[in-house]
Formats: structure tokens, sequence, C-alpha cells
């Protein structure tokens, strides 16, 4: 049976896109996930939304507790998880309120819990592959639903996620542009592994908001543009996953 977890980020914490949605408390080994499992349907196809920061957005990056829930998603049935996430652009062609639909991650944080794995048992070591994080398949419903919809988007984009609450210096700006990182957060590595540590096939869109600080032709970025931008632009995001849920087999 399919059943699709969708993880909401930055500006689509509570999104109203569930048929017969109702609320779902799971509790999981790893504690308390960033709020209740809000399930229901879309298209007719099973589905189960966690707000990753909250719903009211009240838990800061390092704060949430990224293993909760992806275990949450995972004791409530989800074979195939899609993420959203509000990025900087480190390129200046990804524009903002482009979506990035991305294929790989640089992990720059350094205080989280970010393996299930905490103890090997004798002769059963645990290293996961991650040399392809974003599963393929998804990646392509969210590429074919952006054509679709004539949504401008990026078809691939590697994420550099770093610690946070707050954002880079120009520096670290130019230092990831020099990695060849694509687009900057403070969420997606962590979660990216998590996923794939269970098991569960995940992709993440990614919307652009602003151009972090490397760019000092203008304003560095604050919290106050991400989220206007993302306001402005929340409808592509919400009309691709209605476009792709129902599709995933």
């Amino acid at each position: 049976m399919i059943k699709i977890g969708i993880i909401g980020g930055s500006g689509l914490d509570n999104p109203n896109i569930l048929e017969n949605a109702k609320d779902v408390e799971i509790n999981t080994p790893y504690g308390s996930p960033s709020s209740p499992l809000k399930t229901g349907t879309i298209g007719g196809q099973k589905v189960a939304l966690i707000a990753r920061h909250g719903r009211e957005h009240t838990i800061p990056p390092t704060q949430v507790n990224f293993r909760a829930n992806l275990w949450a998603l995972k004791e409530a049935g989800c074979t195939h998880i899609v993420a959203t996430t509000a990025v900087g652009s480190l390129k200046l062609e990804i524009g903002r309120g482009d979506l990035v639909v991305l294929d790989q991650f640089i992990d720059f944080t350094r205080h989280r819990a970010i393996t299930f794995f905490e103890k090997f048992e004798p002769g059963e070591m645990k290293h996961t592959p991650m040399a392809d994080p974003f599963n393929k398949n998804l990646r392509e419903l969210l590429i074919k639903g952006c054509e679709d919809l004539n949504i401008k988007h990026h078809k691939t984009g590697t994420i550099v996620t770093i610690e946070g609450p707050r954002f880079s210096t120009r520096a670290e700006s130019k230092m990831f542009r020099a990695w060849g990182a694509e687009v900057i957060n403070m969420t997606t590595g962590p979660e990216a592994a998590l996923a794939n540590e269970l098991g569960i096939p995940y992709a993440s869109v990614a919307m652009s908001t602003d151009y972090d600080c490397w760019k000092e032709d203008e304003a560095p970025v604050t919290w106050e543009a991400v989220i206007e931008i993302f306001k402005d632009n929340v409808a592509k995001v919400t009309d691709l996953l209605t476009n792709i849920i129902p599709k995933i087999k």
C-alpha cells in the first residue's frame, strides 16, 4: 500500500491541501516529532504530513528532532517521502521563486543527531550508501510536474546544509560556492541521510528565496525577505505536490 509522507518546510508548515484531514499523534523511541501528523488524501492517495519546524514555526533548525520526524512517518506506514524547503541561491541563474529538484547534498551541520545507528551490534556494521541520496523516480516525477505546470525549475541542484539559525558570513557563502554548492539551507542534509538509513525513498523540492550574502550588489538575506518570497510563490509548491502525489507508485 502506497502512502506518501510530506515534510513541510519554511512557509509550508500547515498547508490546507489534504482531503479528509485529521491529526494523528505518534510516539517514537527518539522523542516527540515536530508536530502531529496530519493524515488524509491527495487525489485519492494516502498522505501523512509533518511540519518540520512545528505548525507555528517555533522550532529552530538545530532543535528539529529529525529522527523522531522520520521515524513517525515510517511508523505511520509511509513508503515514500517528499520534502519541501526554502533555500538561498548560490548561483545567479537560480532566481527568486525558482524551484530546484535537489540531487546532492553537503552536510555542514555540527550539533545534530544525524544517524539511527549509534551502536553497532557485533558483526552488523551499518554504513549506509549515500552516493545518490535523493530518489531518482521521485525526482523525475517532480521534474515532470514542474514541466507540466510550466513552473520555472532546475533539474539538479547541490545543497549545502548549515547549522543555523544564523545566516552565512560572506566568506562562508563564497566558500560554499567554491565547493560547488548551488543552494543553501539549514535542514536537508541530516533529513535526507536519515531517510536513506530507514530505506525510505526520499526527494526534496527547494524554493529559492534569496541570494544568501555572496552577491554584494544587493542587501544580504533576512528572514523577513525569505518568508515574503515564499508566501508569494507557495502556490507553485502546493500545485506541484497535488500534481505528483497521485502519480507515485
